[in-house]
């Protein structure tokens, strides 16, 4: 039977608890910081050499659903009540609102290291020390809104215009493809600062801190994030159906990016899944 991820404005006290509480419990088996191994391996730019998988290709969504069914999976071990929830941040847009409790996922970081110092995931706890990343700090940082270059959250309006394109993702399938549902909610834009950042993009920026670059999976809005942009995938599925993943053949000889995308019916490294396999989880999930 298929569980639901909710929206974390609807979970109750208790609820809280129960995901915070697994969150911790795969983190000190060690299992959470392989989740973050896996998404630094696999943060492959446009301008590196070999094959594309998590970001700037058209497997950014199908990669990171299959990336958070795995997270789960791991929670679910712990408490089989548990589920992701996903975090609005068309609705839910300030530095004391959900999710930035103090019961959730704690607050901002202070402002002159960037640490928190509030909520379960606190250095200072003893339950949330960093140890992947591309730098070699041990505490959790944020940057909510950017307090020196202040920028908002994407917008409803911002998320209607990556939905209504009809088309999944075109050619050449990296940050620069004009066109497509995929670049434009990823959130590769033209220009230089921050409208340069759109929509998925954003949002990693807005919190920043750790979660600008690809250790950012060190924080658990990371999950929350993802599910929401998953969501997404969701909706402009049905919105746009029959329409569909792709590339749906790999790109041919000649092509800059020949053996460097996923086509529909490729392997998916690190998993050995396609990306048409993860297209239809309805029997796995939903959302409420």
């Amino acid at each position: 039977m298929a569980y639901v991820r909710r929206d974390v404005s609807t979970l109750t006290s208790a609820e809280r608890r129960r995901f915070v509480k697994a969150m911790l419990e795969i983190k000190r088996r060690g299992e959470y910081d392989e989740f973050v191994r896996i998404h630094i391996e696999h943060y492959v730019s446009d301008g590196e050499g070999g094959l594309r998988t998590a970001h700037m290709a058209p497997s950014f969504l199908p990669w990171h659903r299959k990336f958070l069914m795995e997270l789960e999976k791991a929670l679910r071990r712990v408490d089989a009540s548990v589920s992701l929830p996903y975090w609005d941040w068309t609705r839910d847009r300030t530095a004391s609102s959900v999710p930035w409790t103090s019961d959730l996922l704690g607050g901002n970081g202070r402002s002159w290291d960037r640490q928190v110092t509030t909520g379960p995931f606190a250095y200072r706890t003893g339950n949330w020390t960093l140890k992947e990343g591309v730098t070699d700090g041990e505490f959790l940082t944020r940057d909510l809104g950017r307090r020196r270059d202040p920028i908002a959250l994407p917008t409803k309006s911002d998320l209607e215009w990556a939905l209504s394109d009809p088309v999944y993702d075109v050619s050449p399938w990296d940050s620069t493809s004009p066109r497509g549902f995929r670049n434009k909610l990823e959130g590769w834009g033209s220009g230089r600062g921050s409208a340069a950042w759109r929509t998925h993009n954003r949002v990693h920026r807005w919190v920043g801190g750790a979660m600008v670059g690809g250790a950012s999976v060190n924080d658990p809005v990371f999950w929350l994030h993802h599910a929401f942009v998953d969501l997404q995938w969701q909706r402009w599925q049905r919105r746009h159906s029959p329409h569909r993943y792709l590339p749906a053949t790999p790109p041919g000889s000649g092509h800059s990016q020949q053996g460097r995308v996923v086509a529909r019916h490729e392997r998916l490294p690190p998993w050995d899944v396609t990306p048409d396999q993860l297209e239809d989880v309805s029997r796995v999930y939903r959302y409420g």
